[in-house]
């Protein structure tokens, strides 16, 4: 714990941490009673997150259900590490055929390059997960308060510079796996063994909150480095990867009405050698164990040490960790997000194939199209994390019949959609998870239509935009950096945000709070109208709003409007 949270009163989870013998606590004999009413315990939901999983309930029908003195539908969301995105098809198939079996029949892809599975029920989980890592995958620390998922740029552009981002991602994802072996134990049925394992870099309660890694190239910003507790920039020279930029202290949780929360975008900190990724991010690791706020865990994240200690103290605490001074860092270059979908050659005579899939949803004709198309030519399957899907080494003489499986299908391609729909992303939110305050992905469609009728009437709907949609503050979706953010609010009710750019580099300001589901068009529609009349050359929404300024981006907004709102 740093110096002066002593004091403090440490969280019920820290507590929960502490007490669990290497994150066991009470799992697995509350996964294998034959009945649990009203749940799991506060302790294994706790610990659950680290081994992947959450437990959750049906929200659109607990009143019912209580009304009628039935307790409510319990089930777990499952959550695949899957670094850097990259699946084999015989594991896409595998992880297909549990969604079958053991979820709701749909796969999810995440805004981290992950997979989910929802639905699990409590008799199914332990089955689930084994299913999992029998594919040589896992859910071990897909949540909870270690380093998550590890993300990078999708493409499979078969160079030397995205051959090192995602080994770099694989290595890191490897090295920084809590040691303890709880997790085989309760679900591999792994033999205990006498004492509890040490975790070197952890500890013995973990990270305070969660941690997130990713690294880019400047030429591809889709994994939105600067939204991450721990980025890693490529610096080259031609062809050559001389180093690094450290970027530390991003993340895009904060919670309405309360001021001592907030997104923020990482903070370049040093130029680190190009083979010094893992102990770098191993020491911003211990950075965030001993002195994050360990008492809140709304303020626990890196990003506010980094925000209130400043970039010189953490530069400082990093040399001290590290034994050594550390370089300046260059100015940031620009960042680029380039178009990922549809055709592309990989550069081995091979080619890649990137399908739309809205909200990251995979269900139904979609699911059936992709299963007969990975059983058939065997794409190796890549997440990406914009929620759509890489159908990645596939031979030239496979493209059609590939196009025409999915075409037959029903399935859309990126040239059927809007740019504003092809760079959309949306939570979950309800009816599962716990923390949303209103819909995310039930009310993606009828938003974005609101919003391509209002781009299409200003001339606008070919324009490339952003939008982002989450159900409650926490920011899954990333809605703080993109051209356009909604964030739930309460029921039916959602936060506006513009400014934020494209490219991920700038965040967002509140534009209208409380706006009702249906007004989210009609509120952004003046904005739009003096976007398309007052932008200079090529300038971006998230742009324009920006230069003109937050005042007068709000003075635009019609009175009717946001009363109606």
């Amino acid at each position: 714990m740093a110096a002066g949270q002593t004091e403090k009163k440490p969280s019920g989870a820290e507590g929960i941490k502490l007490a669990s013998a290497g994150l066991r606590g009470p799992i697995a004999a509350e996964i294998a009673a034959d009945d649990i009413r009203g749940g799991i315990s506060e302790a294994s939901y706790t610990l659950l997150k680290f081994h992947g999983t959450y437990e959750q309930f049906d929200r659109d029908t607990a009143t019912e259900r209580k009304q009628r003195g039935e307790d409510k539908e319990w089930s777990f969301m499952v959550r695949v590490r899957a670094p850097a995105g990259r699946l084999t098809a015989a594991q896409y198939l595998a992880l297909d055929t549990l969604a079958e079996t053991h979820a709701d029949g749909t796969l999810r892809l995440t805004s981290r390059q992950g997979v989910q599975f929802h639905g699990v029920l409590r008799e199914n989980l332990k089955g689930t997960i084994a299913g999992i890592n029998a594919t040589l995958l896992t859910t071990m620390a897909a949540c909870g308060d270690v380093v998550r998922n590890v993300t990078t740029s999708p493409a499979p552009r078969r160079d030397a510079m995205h051959a090192r981002l995602e080994a770099e991602a694989f290595s890191l994802s490897a090295a920084l796996l809590p040691r303890t072996r709880a997790h085989h134990q309760i679900f591999l049925d792994e033999e205990a063994g006498a004492a509890p394992e040490e975790e070197p870099l952890y500890g013995p309660t973990y990270l305070p909150r969660k941690f997130k890694i990713s690294l880019a190239h400047p030429d591809d910003n889709t994994p939105d480095v600067l939204a991450n507790d721990c980025g890693f920039l490529a610096v080259t020279e031609g062809e050559r990867l001389t180093g690094w930029i450290l970027l530390v202290g991003g993340g895009m949780g904060m919670t309405h009405n309360k001021p001592a929360t907030y997104p923020r975008l990482a903070s370049p900190i040093a130029l680190i050698g190009p083979d010094e990724v893992l102990k770098a991010a191993q020491a911003v690791v211990r950075l965030s164990r001993d002195h994050g706020d360990r008492s809140d865990r709304k303020h626990a994240r890196l990003k506010y040490v980094v925000q209130e200690k400043g970039v010189a103290w953490v530069k400082a605490r990093l040399e001290a960790d590290l034994g050594r001074a550390l370089a300046d860092p260059p100015p940031l270059p620009a960042l680029t997000v380039p178009e990922l979908l549809g055709w592309h050659e990989q550069g081995d005579g091979k080619w890649w194939l990137g399908l739309p899939i809205p909200a990251g949803r995979i269900a139904g004709t979609l699911r059936a199209a992709l299963r007969e198309v990975v059983e058939r030519f065997a794409p190796s399957p890549i997440a990406t994390p914009q929620q759509d899907l890489i159908l990645s080494d596939i031979a030239e003489a496979d493209r059609a019949p590939v196009e025409a499986i999915l075409r037959a299908h029903g399935v859309v391609f990126a040239e059927q959609l809007s740019p504003l729909a092809r760079w959309s992303l949306a939570c979950v939110a309800l009816p599962t998870c716990g923390q949303s305050l209103a819909e995310g992905e039930r009310v993606h469609a009828p938003i974005l239509a609101d919003v391509q009728q209002a781009l299409a009437r200003h001339g606008l709907l070919g324009e490339r935009i952003s939008l982002r949609l989450t159900g409650c503050p926490n920011g899954c979706a990333r809605p703080y950096s993109g051209d356009i953010g909604i964030v739930g609010r309460t029921p039916g009710f959602y936060t506006v945000f513009v400014g934020g750019d494209f490219e991920g580099t700038r965040l967002s300001f509140q534009l209208a709070d409380k706006v009702a589901q249906e007004a989210v068009g009609n509120v952004l529609d003046p904005v739009l109208a003096a976007y398309a009349a007052g932008r200079q050359g090529s300038e971006g929404l998230g742009d324009f709003c920006t230069r003109i300024g937050a005042e007068r981006t709000r003075s635009l907004l019609h009175p009717e409007a946001v009363k109606a709102a």
